[in-house]
This record gives C-alpha cells, structure tokens and sequence, in this order.
C-alpha cells in the first residue's frame, strides 16, 4: 500500500511538472536576455566575415585638378604711338552716336559748330552744349575736330574726353589755364589740367614739372601723361591731346586732338590712379 501511494504521488508531480512549463509559456511573455533572473538566450554561431574588395586602379596622372584662374585676363592699355603702317591722317568713317540726357543714344548729325572746329575757329567751341560723342568699342575716334568717347571705357575717362572738346581750337597761351581752369587760351600743360578736371581728377592746374611726379608711374590702361620740364600732353583711349603740331599734317597750334606720335622719347610717361 505505502509504495503504490508513493508511486501515485510521484506520477502526479511528474505530470505537473510536464504541464506548469506549457501553461507559463503560454501565459506569460518571453523574459529578455537583460532581465534580471532570467536566462541568457544563447547566440547563434557569427557568420563568416565578407572578403574585401579588390582596390580600384589609380586613375592616370597625378590626380590634381587644376582649376582656370578666376582673374580675367587685363585688357590691353590704350596705345600711345601709332602702330606699324598706320597713317596720321587716318579718317574714321564707322558710326557715331550722341549720348542724350537720360544715357540714350542717339546717331550723329555734324553741325555747324563742330565743323568750325575742323577748320580751326574758335567760335562756339566752349560751349557746354557740345555732344556727348561716342563710337562703340575701345578707342576714340576724332570726329570733325571732336573727339569722340570709346563706349567700353570707364565713365572718368569719357569726362575727361568731354572735358577736352570744350577748349578744342582755342588759342595757345604761355601760362593759359593756370591761373584758372577757365581761360580764353590754354598753354600745353593747362590744356592737360583742364581734361583732367573735367572727371575731377584735379582741384587745381599743374605745370609739366608738376605732372612728373603726379600720379603713378608709367602707361595708363586708358590715360597717359607724357611730359617733361618744357611741355606736357596727354594720350587717352589712343587718341592724343595737345597744344603742339608735332606730327600732325594740319599743323595747328593750341589745344588739339591729334594722331599718336611714331615715339615719344624724351618724356616722362605717368597715369592717373586707377585709369
């Protein structure tokens, strides 16, 4: 009796302990490896490890890339002796425009002040109601008498262009324009100080020596200065002004546009800041 009631108690304890583990896993949830109490779940074998790619071949060269410079390239200076085969008495015939209030241009029409520029009278040359004249392009063109603007110049350098037509044919006067901008007669170097006070440049007129040391040294991109102790002229956007007839077939005398020299030897060759 005593061993069968024992056999009976152990089956039953076998049989509990065979369901209890099938009920909680069915009731309760899943305990996390980091709970505390619990079991580690065990981890799985790691996989194998992929095997490296090959290394890609050196492109050729060195491998620098080298980047356009940003800087544009300066534009050429404005010349200030005739070139090769050119001719002083060259004639422009390409198109000229007026530049009216407001910046508008308008074509060229000569008149009768102008021409009496050509000719060499002084009658109605300093007026201030003298055409703002322009040609397209970089260089100047003299125009019956006038000179006329390069359109792709700086707006300094197309007062001073300005500036200049309004003393042109006036007569040459030893000491003329130095005393005051405004004069009936202009020597060389006030001729030069004059063109130069038109873009503000100068509050007062200098003489040739002044002009050797004024500025900065050597050739303008557009404006240069050439002078010495005895005389003084200027040469802007290619076109020359000055009150001497050197190589010039009118042979006029007083503030002038004239043809570039072959040379200007003997000189000292100065530009304003910045033209």
């Amino acid at each position: 009796m005593r061993l069968r009631y024992v056999g009976s108690v152990g089956s039953a304890l076998l049989a509990i302990a065979t369901f209890a583990p099938a009920a909680l896993a069915d009731s309760s949830p899943t305990p996390s490896p980091t709970d505390a109490g619990g079991a580690t779940a065990p981890i799985g074998a790691t996989g194998a490890t992929g095997a490296t790619g090959s290394t890609g071949s050196t492109g050729a060269g060195s491998g620098t890339v080298t980047l356009p410079d940003p800087t544009p390239a300066a534009p050429p200076k404005a010349p200030i002796v005739l070139g090769k085969h050119q001719s002083p008495d060259f004639t422009y015939h390409g198109p000229v425009f007026v530049q009216a209030p407001g910046g508008v241009l308008e074509p060229y029409v000569p008149n009768t002040i102008v021409a009496s520029v050509s000719g060499g009278t002084v009658a109605g040359v300093a007026s201030r109601g003298l055409p703002h004249l322009l040609v397209p392009g970089d260089r100047g063109e003299i125009i019956h008498g006038l000179a006329a603007a390069p359109e792709g110049a700086p707006l300094a350098v197309k007062k001073i262009i300005w500036a200049a037509n309004r003393i042109i044919g006036r007569p040459y006067v030893f000491g003329g324009g130095h005393r005051s901008f405004i004069s009936n007669g202009y020597d060389c170097s006030g001729t030069v100080s004059f063109a130069l006070h038109g873009a503000r440049l100068l509050k007062s007129p200098l003489d040739s020596g002044q002009f050797m040391s004024w500025g900065g040294g050597g050739q303008g991109q557009w404006v240069t200065i050439l002078t010495n102790p005895g005389h003084a002229y200027l040469d802007i956007a290619g076109l020359r002004l000055d009150t001497s007839a050197a190589d010039d077939p009118n042979d006029q005398q007083g503030p002038r546009w004239r043809p570039l020299r072959p040379g200007n030897g003997g000189y000292t060759i100065r530009h304003p800041f910045g033209l």
